[in-house]
């Protein structure tokens, strides 16, 4: 026994220098902003984990998994499916939505296959040229599209990892990018009701993307003859972050029946910890707490800070501050079959983002 944990914590610290060494090659600072696309593989379009501020990167479960921790995916009961939309950049009258949809599956054992799809729309966009600055001329909409397919699993009772191979697609009018990203995750949990977790996540590696499509010709004329002038986009990077989180779980309630078995506390606190080491951008700490009543109702919030967020004359971000959010959550069946609904609030400066989805956990 003592020497199956020996190696399960060796394994574990050969995992977090192999991390820790793979994000070095990509690692910058505050002076790479701007350097970086595809922004949107930063926003998280789960709603649970945005009411932490995405703090809960060593707890979170699931199909939500996907975008902070892929190991956290191992704990699907079963099977899941669940649906999201958020406002982006606006309120409840924002045109610029988020949609997702996931589906996870448990294979084998101690697998689980997980399958996501997020696009962002901007609504109609009036197409301008120079002789016609005001438009009237039609209107054309944007698209961000990215799906992710990831496996997890169950190394042990202690250590889980996971990995998710991602698409990308930005499209506008008549220009496109498309490239891939790969996702790696693992988790430690420990303590006498595996109530403490630690997590480490490299998300967003992969190789530079670029525009092209017909958006870059141009018809010139030389000479009385008409040509097609064909131009070039640069390339760019991917947004690669570190995620390196921590959890601890305090039940209150708890107590054993008849049999002496343990009974599930009736009250739980969650306090969470993540700090985000950014490629092309600043640093972020995130913390956040969760209630918990039975697992059935919970409320929950976080903040997400930066250096520099606090003064509009050094604030490189409108998504950073504090975040909110509730779950109900209804169980289906004795086998832990739930269906729930949650909701965020990410209040931001100066704009906002609500977002609601639902969940049937199989």
């Amino acid at each position: 026994m003592r020497y199956e944990k020996t190696m399960q914590i060796k394994n574990l610290a050969i995992a977090l220098i192999l991390f820790s060494v793979g994000f070095s090659s990509y690692a910058g600072n505050k002076n790479r902003i701007g350097q970086a696309g595809a922004q949107e593989l930063l926003i998280n379009p789960w709603t649970r984990s945005s009411g932490f501020a995405s703090s809960n990167s060593a707890s979170v479960v699931g199909l939500e998994a996907m975008r902070l921790n892929v190991s956290g995916l191992a704990f699907t009961n079963k099977t899941e499916l669940m649906f999201s939309r958020k406002t982006w950049v606006g309120g409840a009258d924002s045109d610029i939505s988020i949609n997702a949809f996931g589906f996870s599956q448990k294979v084998g054992a101690s697998g689980v296959m997980g399958l996501s799809v997020m696009s962002m729309g901007f609504g109609d966009i009036l197409i301008t040229t120079v002789d016609q600055p005001e438009g009237g001329i039609g209107t054309f909409a944007p698209q961000f599209i990215n799906l992710g397919l990831s496996y997890a699993r169950e190394f042990s009772n202690s250590i889980y990892g996971g990995l998710t191979l991602r698409s990308i697609t930005q499209s506008l009018a008549n220009t496109r990018a498309s490239g891939v990203a790969f996702d790696a995750g693992i988790r430690y949990v420990t303590g006498p009701k595996d109530n403490l977790k630690f997590g480490i996540a490299l998300r967003n590696v992969g190789p530079k993307m670029r525009f092209d499509g017909d958006g870059f010709s141009t018809k010139i004329f030389l000479d009385e003859k008409e040509f097609t002038l064909n131009q070039r986009s640069e390339d760019y990077e991917l947004p690669s972050i570190l995620n390196m989180g921590v959890t601890y779980d305090y039940y209150i309630g708890s107590g054993t029946d008849s049999t002496g078995k343990e009974i599930k506390a009736s009250h739980r606190v969650s306090g969470n910890g993540t700090f985000t080491s950014n490629s092309f951008g600043k640093d972020v700490i995130r913390v956040g707490v969760e209630y918990s009543f039975k697992e059935i109702f919970m409320v929950r919030a976080g903040y997400a800070y930066e250096d520099g967020m606090l003064d509009d004359a050094t604030s490189t971000t409108a998504f950073a501050g504090p975040a909110y959010g509730a779950t109900i959550q209804a169980p289906l069946n004795k086998n832990g079959s739930v269906f729930c609904i949650d909701y965020s609030f990410e209040p931001g400066n100066p704009f906002q983002s609500h977002g609601i989805s639902v969940r049937i956990d199989i």
